[in-house]
């Protein structure tokens, strides 16, 4: 049945003539009754590209609603269809791109969008053929294109409705089965590599037991114990256990004609791996990510991040924490309550799936492919329910640290501040912190030297590690009762 709205016909004539953004972002303001589609990428006899991709079987992993190929990183796709987004996408991207670029010759182009020289040369020709450019000259025998007056004009109107250029997007069907594909509850961690990867930590055998146990569950893990115990010390070296393995990270992902930027340079971080000619460069090669959010982290920082000014979307945490760690510190002291935070992620904890709100209401379907760690100095008892703790099957206490563990630890702080260690001065050390009715912690041994260190610096001296400077250290690090 037709709408008879008057205003959703005019909005159905301009979709069609091919001149309004894709439907379902901030621009077009569909979806608007937050009904949860599912995406089905136009085929490319409905994009009218007319174009097959022609990816050897192998390396297709699977087919996209519509039959078109979706294709593995590994594959370097050699025209605009095998790229798995509307063509419409990446041309508007191409002309944005050539606007910022000023003139650029096509394998210019081919570097800023991350395509191939065979996508880029196609994609200038279709650009010339829309009179959008036109050839100035020859740059090492390829052709330098500037846009031409309805080339600039075009690429206003779009930088108007999204001024995200660069990378060119791969589509959310090709991201959820690549993240898939490298979850971490695909890895094996044997007993070397965890000892390996916390051969710089003095961690009782029990507790590096259960490390490993919860490494290889891929699923959430609730540290706890008294602070300065070394619990965030324990969640940080869990991520290099996991980062000796390389995933697939994409710039972005598009979503009904929206960039969603995936790719962030401060967590991700990049290995030389692979030539860049023989792989999608849409993808990053990547160690397994690891993400640490504290008492910052909001209920709005687990949704998509719309930016108003630059009209498009960045990731959420647990998004750039996919396929990696994503550490939750000092649990129980954000500035979203703990229930709010477990009911919110009930269901991607237990199903491994998560859902993101777009502008307009709609929602798309991602992942929730990592390693969640909690870690918190809080009674468990009173931060979180026995139901949320089922969800946590691994549950790791760290206590206080014994006479031998203080005296490894002090012994490798001082190592590497290169002191020598009075072992006579050390037991009274141990012998004073105990006076005071303190409990060994492994963070002390750190902080004691630090303040011996800088009463060496004030006093323009080099530092000892004596009675009486340890004395004056605990003076200033402990209250006193």
């Amino acid at each position: 049945m037709k709408p008879t709205n008057t205003a959703i016909e005019s909005r159905l004539e301009f979709i069609r003539s091919g001149n309004a953004p894709a439907n379902g972002g901030p621009a077009s303001g569909s979806a608007a009754h937050g009904v949860s589609v599912a995406l089905e990428p136009l085929t490319a006899e409905q994009d009218g590209s007319g174009e097959q991709g022609h990816g050897p079987e192998a390396l297709t992993e699977a087919k996209q609603a519509g039959g078109a190929p979706m294709l593995s990183p590994e594959y370097r796709p050699r025209t605009t269809a095998e790229l798995g987004v509307r063509r419409a996408v990446i041309e508007e991207l191409a002309v944005k791109t050539l606007y910022l670029g000023g003139t650029m010759s096509t394998r210019e182009l081919a570097r800023q969008m991350r395509v191939s020289m065979n996508v880029a040369d196609e994609l200038m020709g279709r650009m010339r053929s829309a009179q959008l450019c036109q050839v100035t000259g020859m740059t090492a025998n390829l052709p330098t294109v500037v846009l031409t007056d309805q080339g600039r004009k075009r690429a206003l109107e779009l930088l108007s409705q999204s001024q995200y250029a660069g990378a060119a997007p791969v589509s959310l069907e090709s991201y959820v089965a690549t993240v898939r594909k490298q979850s971490v509850r695909n890895l094996v961690v044997r007993k070397a590599d965890v000892e390996r990867a916390f051969g710089e930590l003095i961690i009782d055998a029990k507790v590096l037991g259960q490390i490993g146990t919860g490494l290889n569950s891929g699923a959430s893990i609730f540290v706890h114990g008294p602070a300065g115990v070394g619990k965030t010390a324990i969640a940080e070296t869990m991520s290099r256990v996991l980062a000796e393995d390389d995933v697939w990270i994409p710039y972005a992902v598009e979503v009904d004609g929206q960039m969603i930027a995936v790719f962030d340079p401060m967590v991700h971080k990049q290995v030389d791996t692979v030539e860049a000619e023989t792989y999608d460069e849409r993808w990053a090669r990547c160690q397994r990510p690891s993400v640490l959010v504290g008492g910052e982290l909001t209920i709005d920082m687990l949704d998509l991040q719309f930016n108003t000014t630059t009209k498009f979307y960045s990731g959420p945490v647990q998004m750039k924490a996919n396929n990696g760690v994503l550490i939750l510190d000092d649990f129980g002291r954000q500035r979203v309550r703990p229930e709010e935070l477990l009911n919110r992620w009930v269901v991607p904890l237990d199903r491994g799936i998560d859902f993101l709100t777009m502008a307009g209401g709609r929602k798309i379907e991602i992942p929730f492919e990592m390693l969640v760690v909690f870690s918190t100095n809080l009674d468990p008892a009173d931060l979180v329910d026995a139901a949320f703790l089922r969800r946590m099957q691994t549950k790791i206490q760290v206590s206080t640290a014994t006479d031998e563990q203080f005296r490894l630890i002090f012994r490798r702080v001082a190592t590497r501040r290169g002191l020598a260690v009075d072992e006579g001065a050390l037991s009274d050390l141990i012998g004073s912190i105990r006076d005071l009715q303190q409990e060994l912690r492994a963070c002390q041994p750190r902080d004691l030297v630090n303040q011996v260190c800088w009463a060496a610096q004030y006093e323009d001296r080099r530092p000892i590690l004596d009675r009486s400077s340890l004395r004056a250290a605990v003076d200033a690090y402990f209250l006193k009762a």
